[in-house]
């Protein structure tokens, strides 16, 4: 790169300042809320697509007449779309614009879940899967970096937690309402958040900063005085996100290939790392096939999935109010150990039943395994690492390590 930026010069909003000049920007309007909840919209698709295979399993099988192996593709395929939508989601934001990318990566959505819903052989399944994954992977990227760029900074952090929130409760209700219909209705009530977020598009603002990234310096002005308020002073937000990005635009532009640089390479191994540990864990044979473990330990499904719904919303919860009084670190260790000792319980079930020792017992091991790796994951591993991946990255190499950590989830 031709230069290094000087962080103290590039945010400004680290100065002091009078406190008048920031009440404007820390209000909560209407608007704001609502350009919020079409956001995070994406957000329970996410969730949605995550939370489908698992009820449905039995039921889809049995239709279809699918194999092992073929119902093992359609659960894994998800994440292969999702890794290839990541990787283009932050060239494609850039491009278009955060509000279009959404919208883009929602067509993809509803045409998956259509393909799955009349799906009559299993090609067209994976096809549906394939392209709920691909576009969910452009949702994982752009619906964080739209609400942290249209939210004050002094909400920011409580507004980004939506996110996560709003994917758990996504993946709940797919739980939840999976355990007690069909699984080609489940696919067309995936398609309900879908339409409301394409809906929705047409009556928010774009991102002010992408505007201004752009040079739309009109319609700038007018989404940041949108989200603030018709009454809210945003002249010092305004001038302070303009002098933010023509500071940017005299630097040469990055490549993804500048966060090797050794003086990145920590920020870049906790990053990353936090999220091999996180996929690694357990977390997607869980999610994907956690009612076929509760038929295989001899549990009821559906009673095993509902206490799962019940587990991971307050878990969730309380994972986000302890975030910041608690502090990450801590939090995740908490969290790590606690995955680690539910697929240990999982595990030493279904090694129990191998060698006929509490053959009667063992399933309610599993439960209980299950429950407290849900819980955990729920309490940190699901939501820390994406905070901790923001707030180590430089300013400037947070855009290229955010697309590359959401490839690797």
């Amino acid at each position: 790169m031709k230069g290094e930026i000087d962080e103290a010069n590039l945010v400004p909003e680290t100065s002091l300042i009078n406190k008048e000049n920031q009440d404007s920007s820390a209000t909560t309007t209407t608007t704001l809320l609502l350009t919020t909840f079409v956001a995070v919209s994406g957000s329970f698709v996410f969730g949605s697509a995550i939370g489908y295979s698992s009820p449905v399993q039995s039921d889809l099988t049995k239709d279809l007449n699918l194999s092992v192996a073929e119902y093992s593709l359609f659960g894994s395929i998800l994440t292969i779309g999702a890794m290839i939508g990541a990787a283009m989601s932050g060239r494609i934001a850039d491009l278009i614009g955060r509000r279009a990318t959404m919208g883009f990566s929602e067509m993809f959505c509803i045409l998956g879940w259509l393909a799955i819903y009349l799906s009559k052989v299993a090609v067209w399944l994976d096809v549906g899967r394939f392209l709920v994954g691909y576009g969910m992977g452009v949702l994982s990227f752009v619906v964080p970096v739209y609400i942290a760029e249209i939210t004050p900074k002094d909400l920011r952090g409580g507004f980004t937690t939506v996110h996560q929130l709003m994917i758990c409760l996504g993946v709940s209700v797919a739980y939840l309402l999976g355990s007690f219909i069909g699984w080609r209705i489940l696919a067309l009530i995936g398609m309900v958040p879908c339409v409301i977020q394409m809906m929705g598009l047409f009556i928010i603002p774009e991102s002010p900063r992408w505007l201004a990234k752009v040079g739309r310096w009109e319609e700038f002005e007018i989404a940041l005085q949108r989200l603030r308020g018709e009454s809210a002073d945003i002249s010092y937000e305004s001038h302070e996100i303009k002098d933010y990005t023509q500071k940017l635009t005299k630097l040469s532009e990055g490549s993804i290939l500048d966060l090797f640089q050794p003086k990145y390479a920590r920020s870049l191994f906790v990053g990353v790392g936090l999220m091999v540990l996180q996929q690694f864990g357990g977390v997607n044979g869980i999610a994907f096939y956690s009612s076929s473990i509760f038929e295989s330990a001899g549990f009821s499904s559906k009673i095993g999935m509902i206490a799962m719904v019940v587990v991971q919303i307050p878990m969730t919860t309380l994972g986000v109010v302890l975030m910041d009084k608690s502090g990450r670190r801590p939090l995740l260790l908490i969290s790590a150990t606690g995955t680690c000792i539910g697929c240990f319980l999982v595990g030493l079930s279904f090694s129990l039943q191998f060698v006929k020792l509490l053959s009667g017992d063992a399933s309610y091991l599993a439960l209980a395994g299950v429950l407290v790796y849900t819980g955990s994951f729920s309490l940190g591993m699901g939501g820390i690492p994406w905070v901790i991946m923001s707030e180590v990255n430089n300013t400037h190499k947070k855009f290229f390590g955010f697309k590359l950590n959401s490839s690797i989830s």
